[in-house]
């Protein structure tokens, strides 16, 4: 039959194309539609100014670490390009003159930087850093485990739960589950109150527990969202740090490309689908908003619940909770990703740049604006009473001081990843209020390097409205949908339907609002697949 597939991969961000290069190994009849004129989703690199093509950003996302390496290895990404310069420190420098620089798990090196500040706060950080890897090793793993169907009778269900309990048992504790508990449910404000005393050690901090995330630091739960971040190990070796892709975050994504065009996987571009369908609860293919039909037994979604229940499937054909639940799916935002041309390294007053002009390794890491918890908190409190961020919150990073692909020598990209806009600006923009919003960022990194804003040549500023519309991301939210206690592992993106299935037969899920999604990491992609397999769906 024309346009017969063994499987269709609706989207053709990361997560969808190493779906693809999965099944396609397998020997899989495979194709990836994409909405876009090119793949990558958010992981993607442009070169936005007609002025200056020789600049190019990483769009959207713009750090990656978390990529299994077996991931990486079967399916040779290194082959199609995939290269990680690893990051640098935390950096933030302050408006009296000092700074903090901070090496994630190096405690002997931050503990002199951080004595500067308070010596309490030195004596704790090693107990901290040991404390808090302790639970990021058990959390780890959990990304590669299908989710249990908690409170489900069904002998197998309970068996799952059951198995799932048992590999834990040596690696828990009473204390160790109260602990966890303690991070689902706390304040990142009220957690950090617990270890530190110094604001400017916070303010570090609390870069990983609300990036990305509708919640300032007071908001209960925001400290998982720092656990999150400190994940390094997930049972499948030791990972790479954050680092930055050679060629930027597009680089990812064409490695998965061209690994799942190897094995023979399909890809198509300009190819919305406007329809899943389906036949008696089973998936028989999509149409096209074109019109055109395609057939195949299995279907991946890897685009947003949202689109995929309520725009692509009729109602009717799906459980009516499982819909209320994708309908109360958080996917709510704020941020504000701004990309930036440089005509040369921000030189801050706290630590002026070397004059023989080599790269400072304070700026190869990431740059920040976040200079307590109350600083952020009052930049999310902003968005809430409906304006921009007054001051924002900034996590910056300039991948071109390890990467020269990105940029002609002697000239920078820098990325800023803000916060926040109201949420509403992702139905209603606001293009002038959210330019003023990028003039009070770059405002707040000139007050610290006073060269800051002369050297910009260009600038893209992309808020929720624009994550929305051309990436799908509904409410422009990073992560597909928010890293909440409510919307984590067994209940993501609804209970029941954690394990990468769906309430259609042959209708699996493979976005990063499945679970272990959230950052760039192929996970979700990788797990769909290993669900088909077991299910027999290719019956190969």
């Amino acid at each position: 039959m024309a346009n017969q597939y063994d499987a269709i991969v609706i989207g053709g961000g990361h997560n969808g194309l190493c779906a693809a290069a999965y099944l396609a190994k397998e020997g899989a009849n495979v194709i990836v539609l994409e909405k876009r004129y090119k793949t990558g989703g958010a992981a993607d690199t442009s070169s936005p100014w007609p002025d200056h093509p020789d600049f190019k950003v990483t769009t959207y996302s713009y750090v990656s670490g978390l990529i299994p390496p077996s991931v990486v290895k079967e399916l040779k990404l290194e082959s199609f390009g995939y290269k990680i310069f690893p990051m640098g420190p935390v950096y933030q420098a302050f408006p009296d003159g000092r700074s903090l620089q901070f090496d994630s798990g190096d405690a002997a090196a931050n503990r002199p930087r951080i004595a500067k500040f308070s010596q309490k706060d030195a004596d704790n950080l090693a107990k901290y850093d040991t404390w808090l890897e302790s639970l990021a090793d058990i959390l780890g793993p959990l990304l590669l485990k299908v989710p249990p169907k908690v409170g489900s009778k069904k002998f197998g269900d309970l068996l799952d739960a059951g198995r799932l309990g048992w590999e834990l048992r040596k690696h828990v504790s009473e204390r160790m589950v109260a602990d966890f508990t303690r991070m689902m449910t706390m304040s990142l404000t009220d957690f950090l109150d617990e270890w530190f005393e110094s604001e400017e050690l916070k303010g570090v901090l609390t870069v990983d527990g609300v990036i990305g995330t509708w919640a300032g630091p007071d908001e209960p739960g925001t400290a998982y969202v720092l656990l999150h971040h400190a994940i390094t190990d997930i049972g499948d070796g030791q990972l790479s740090n954050w680092g930055f892709p050679e060629g930027g975050m597009g680089a990812v994504s064409d490695a998965f490309r061209r690994s799942a065009e190897s094995f023979g996987a399909k890809i198509r571009t300009e190819a919305p689908v406007g329809t899943i369908l389906t036949e008696n609860g089973r998936v028989k293919g999509v149409a096209l908003e074109s019109g055109e039909e395609l057939y195949a037994p299995v279907v991946i979604t890897a685009v947003h619940p949202k689109i995929t229940f309520l725009e692509q499937l009729d109602r009717k054909d799906l459980p009516e909770d499982f819909v209320t639940d994708i309908e109360n799916f958080k996917t709510r935002s704020g941020t504000v990703k701004i990309n930036l041309a440089l005509s040369e390294l921000p030189n801050f007053t706290a630590d002026p740049n070397p004059t023989d002009g080599s790269i400072p390794y304070h700026l190869k890491g990431s740059v920040e604006l976040s200079f307590s918890t109350r600083y952020v908190e009052q930049a999310f409190q902003d968005a809430k009473a409906g304006k921009g961020a007054t001051a924002p919150f900034s996590d910056g990073v300039i991948p071109t001081t390890s990467d020269t692909t990105l940029a002609p020598e002697g000239v920078h990209i820098m990325s800023l990843f803000t916060q926040w806009c109201p949420q509403e600006w992702a139905g209603d923009p606001k293009p002038d209020e959210l330019e003023a919003y990028a003039d009070r960022t770059i405002d707040k990194y000139n007050e610290l390097a006073p060269n800051f804003k002369a050297s910009v040549i260009a600038r893209q500023v992309l808020g929720p409205h624009e994550m929305e519309q051309e990436l799908g991301m509904i409410g422009g939210n990073i992560f597909h949908g928010e890293l909440s206690a409510a919307q984590l592992f067994h209940m993501r993106p609804a209970p029941g339907y954690a394990d990468f299935r769906t309430p259609i037969k042959g209708l699996y899920q493979a976005s990063s609002g499945t679970h272990a999604g959230g950052g760039v990491n192929g996970i979700p992609g990788y797990m769909a697949t290993r669900q088909i397999k077991k299910d027999r769906a290719l019956n190969k």
